[in-house]
């Protein structure tokens, strides 16, 4: 030990004569070490070590003179001293020097005399005490916490640049060649760590303070004077520097919580980079202090390969910086208000507003920077350090990421704190609101895909994904998902061979899970054929009865309609033992109620709406004024049916195709409605004497011909009409729904490819949207055509009463006492029957038909053949426009609408509108 120490005295003792020249005193502490030149200093001298053990011999002699906030910052470097002063002894360092011709031999020279005061070294430094005291007094401190939770708390050293001139190291011109190589060395050692050296210090424009300066990385420059020969090499070196310092800063910004697992992942990923990094630069200062062989140019063949890892680290942390809005202004993003209702869900419970919950705050996480990673690895993919440097970022930061893919494909849910998933989770729309929900919005808008945040890895199987995911939580709300199980054997990386097949196989796992749910478990079939029997009016011999009983009530205005009354009348009904809808299980879950916009109306406001989603073809129609024809509405024009569908049948049986369903159903009981009505004036004109007999009058028997003419028209129109609605349009279409149904039931078997729930749902949809083209209700044109055609028939069948008085006042046979000869006497006796009902209800009825005179009928007569003139015009005209409309879109678009055309043709013919064609369209409709 004695001689080990007597070797260190030694240098120290000649390194401070290589110092006598002033670069004793101009010790510039920099940020964590005081001064880093003299410890360079000696080199010419000695070699390296000692050089480091007399530079930590001065520091420590004048670091504790100043005052006690700065100890703290000594002890570290009084660590760092006591490292290197125990790496190994200078015994033969004296004998490589001298190797090298004159120039060591220049250094020893001024040793000599420096040995004789070789104690002076401690008390010297004692004299400049007062002054750094005074000037220069650099505090350390703690800074806040931040939700990175390894980042640094140290407090920002001040800059070399502003310590005072007496501690300024000595110039670099005033040095020779080796001794500036040796302060560079040791200088470059301290920079390669993020600190300034004694001449290699940060360039003016760089601030450490800002953040945005030190996430772009230190730029530095060197004092000037240095050599040439040394100048290029150290600043292609000082690269590593600048890469290092930005991306440890990269390290410390992406660690904070908003910036997401994925970020946190990657940023583990390479802080154990910057580790080994760290390890090597002790490695590096290693040979510095004990091989006399160290040059710069040794240093630069070492840190090759370190500088293009960490240049590689740091253009991928650039790239997210980017993105991240961080360096430099972005483009903007499409979606920024991407989680606009999840931010006010978390407010609503009493969540903060987070930096990473900002919406606007564009923030590259999740999918975005595996993209990044995976992009870049394409773009290196011939570079083998790089590729095997991002394949290695890629595994690790996908980790987490993968974590949530697993419990979203075998869970069926979502646990993303940082919304980073590619499947986005829309907590405010809940499974409750599937009773109000017109659009599907809980199945489609649920859980949708941030398709700027999926990886390339999963573009192509994305769909997929969010199926399976939105399967198994269905499946799981029904409580068919053991949420608890561990998922186990799944891969937990991008680079895995298992990663495809892991996907793949959970999506059909999760789509056989539900499709059992819904065909086996919940009946959807029968659900189906329930809705068939209620709102297409199927074997609806209930309903006929249903009809009959609350023929009272439905002839009310429809805000005098007593729902509960008609809904106690349908439970009779229904009940009713063999009725189709006395054994059907769900006959409880149908409703009556009143809808006060006429379906004409609330078609019109469908058709005329665009759509709320890109895609939709159908919504539900809004709240609007009602019109003056609203007003006039019945019970019979307003009842409609509802149906309460439970979880997870409501996902198929959505209130949006309840709408379709109640659409068809509307108009179907329209039409029988009118065909009641007019059955009713047959009945009328068949019984009644004033129609039966055979009046004397030859224009009174004409007129009524054109009467029974018209009646029988309209009612083959409606006829007609009705069969193609229900025969040639809602049955094949029911049969082909349920052929694919069954084929979905058979694929459980195997026999044929497995379908999806999605391709369930969009034939149901599909059936309901076919059957409503079909039926002429998704058409502007054909709908105020037919609107036209149903009101003239409605407005004649009600008329049917006052045609009937009005045929008493004219009817020259009538207005006697006597009984007609045309008349048989049971005939006669049933009118007298009548007149005398109608005398006891009202007496001027038969007061003014008794006293017309032959002129006044005459006159009477020709008002009733304008009359019913009028109602022939209007419903043949119409009807002729309606067929010529029909002609065209059979042959543009649905070619169903040709055997509509075909039989309702015959309803016109042997009208002088049989020929109308559709130029006079214009006229027609005005």
């Amino acid at each position: 030990m004695s001689s080990s120490s007597t070797a260190r005295v030694s240098s120290r003792v000649e390194r401070r004569t290589t110092n006598d020249n002033g670069s004793a005193q101009p010790r510039a502490p920099s940020g964590q070490a005081g001064g880093r030149g003299e410890r360079l200093d000696p080199r010419r001298a000695q070699s390296p070590q000692p050089s480091a053990s007399g530079t930590s011999h001065k520091r420590t002699a004048s670091g504790s003179q100043r005052t006690n906030r700065a100890v703290e910052e000594r002890r570290t470097e009084r660590v760092q001293v006591t490292t290197r002063e125990t790496l190994t002894t200078r015994t033969r360092s004296p004998d490589r020097r001298p190797a090298p011709s004159a120039q060591p031999s220049e250094r020893q020279r001024p040793a000599e005399p420096n040995r004789a005061y070789s104690g002076d070294p401690r008390p010297k430094p004692g004299r400049p005490e007062t002054l750094p005291q005074a000037l220069w007094n650099p505090e350390v401190s703690l800074v806040p916490h931040t939700s990175a939770p390894l980042a640094s708390r140290i407090s920002i050293p001040p800059l070399a640049s502003h310590a005072p001139q007496s501690l300024q190291p000595k110039p670099l011109h005033e040095l020779s060649l080796e001794v500036q190589e040796a302060a560079i060395l040791e200088d470059l050692l301290m920079v390669f760590m993020g600190y300034e050296g004694q001449y290699v210090r940060f360039a003016k424009t760089y601030n450490p303070a800002v953040e945005k300066d030190r996430l772009a990385g230190p730029g530095y420059k060197i004092l000037p004077g240095l050599d040439p020969s040394l100048q290029d090499l150290t600043t292609t070196m000082l690269k590593m520097a600048t890469h290092y310092g930005a991306v440890e800063s990269f390290v410390e910004v992406q660690s904070r919580d908003e910036f997401g697992a994925v970020n946190h992942a990657l940023c583990a990923a390479i802080r154990k980079l910057l580790q080994d990094y760290l390890i090597m630069i002790v490695q590096l200062e290693t040979q510095f202090l004990t091989s006399p062989s160290f040059t710069l140019h040794v240093l630069n063949l070492h840190t090759l390969p370190t500088s293009h890892m960490m240049f590689q680290l740091y253009s991928l942390a650039h790239e997210i910086l980017k993105r991240n809005s961080m360096l430099e202004e972005d483009e903007d993003s499409d979606d920024g208000y991407d989680d606009i209702e999840n931010i006010l869900e978390s407010l609503r419970e009493g969540g903060d507003l987070g930096p990473g919950n900002i919406p606007g705050k564009k923030i590259c996480k999740g999918g975005s920077v595996l993209g990044l990673i995976t992009k870049r690895l394409e773009t290196m993919s011939g570079d083998p350090a790089a590729r095997s440097l991002l394949t290695s970022l890629l595994r690790d930061a996908s980790r987490p990421y993968m974590i949530m893919l697993n419990e979203w494909l075998h869970h069926g849910s979502i646990k993303d704190p940082h919304a980073e998933f590619l499947v986005r989770e829309q907590k405010s729309i809940k499974r409750e609101r599937l009773e109000q929900d017109y659009t599907d919005e809980y199945w489609e808008r649920r859980y949708t895909i941030r398709d700027h945040d999926v990886p390339p890895q999963l573009e192509g199987v994305k769909d997929k994904v969010l199926l399976a995911g939105k399967y198994l939580n269905v499946v799981r709300e029904c409580g068919g998902v053991d949420v608890s199980k561990a998922v186990t054997d799944v891969p937990r990386s991008f680079d895995d061979n298992r990663f495809l097949d892991n996907v793949n196989s959970a999506y059909a796992h999760a789509n056989e899970s539900l499709l059992a749910l819904l065909l086996t478990t919940h009946a959807l079939p029968a659900r189906l054929r329930s809705l068939k029997h209620y709102f297409f009016l199927d074997r609806s011999d209930f309903f006929s009865y249903f009809l009959e009983l609350g023929t009272s009530e439905l002839r009310k205005p429809v805000k005098n309609v007593n729902t509960s009354k008609l809904q106690s009348l349908l439970d009779l009904v229904l009940r009713q033992p063999g009725s189709v809808a006395a054994q059907d299980p769900f006959k409880e879950d149908i409703k009556v109620e009143m809808n006060e916009v006429s379906l004409t109306n609330s078609l019109t406001r469908v058709v005329n709406i665009s759509g709320i989603e890109q895609g939709e073809t159908l919504q539900t129609p809004a709240s609007q004024p009602t019109n003056e024809s609203d007003k006039a509405a019945v019970g019979f024009t307003s009842l409609q049916l509802d149906y309460s569908v439970p979880f997870p049948v409501s996902l198929v049986i959505s209130r949006k195709t309840v709408w379709r369903y109640q659409a068809l159903f509307r108009y179907l009981l329209s039409l029988r409605y009118l065909e009641q009505q007019l059955v009713s004036c047959w009945q009328t004109h068949n019984r009644a004497a004033s129609w039966s007999h055979k009046s004397s009058n030859r224009d009174v028997e004409m007129w009524k011909r054109r009467v029974f003419t018209l009646r029988a028209r309209m009612l083959v129109f409606v006829q007609q009409l009705l069969y193609f609605c229900t025969a040639e349009v809602i049955e094949p279409n029911w049969q082909a729904l349920m052929a694919k149904l069954n084929a979905k039931e058979d694929s459980k078997g195997g026999a044929s490819p497995v379908r999806t729930v999605d391709e369930l749902m969009q034939d149901h949809v599909d059936f309901l949207d076919t059957c409503l083209k079909e039926c002429m209700l998704t058409n502007s044109r054909l709908l105020r055509i037919h609107s036209k055609l149903m009101q003239t028939c409605t407005f004649f069948a009600t008329y049917t009463p006052w045609l009937t008085r009005e045929l008493e006042r004219m009817d020259p046979d009538l207005s006697g006492t006597d009984k007609p000869a045309q008349m048989n006497k049971q005939q006669w006796d049933r009118f007298k029957e009548t007149q005398t009902q109608k005398h006891a209800d009202s007496t001027a009825s038969n007061s003014a038909g008794g006293g017309l005179t032959d002129e006044a009928r005459l006159e009477k007569l020709e008002k009733m053949f304008e009359t019913i003139q009028k109602y022939e015009i209007n419903f043949s005209r119409h009807l002729q426009i309606l067929l010529d409309a029909l002609n065209h879109y059979a042959a543009t678009e649905t070619v169903v609408l040709l055997g509509l055309c075909a039989r309702l043709s015959t309803a016109n013919q042997g009208t002088q509108y049989s020929g109308l064609q559709a130029n006079e369209d214009g006229g027609a409709q005005a």
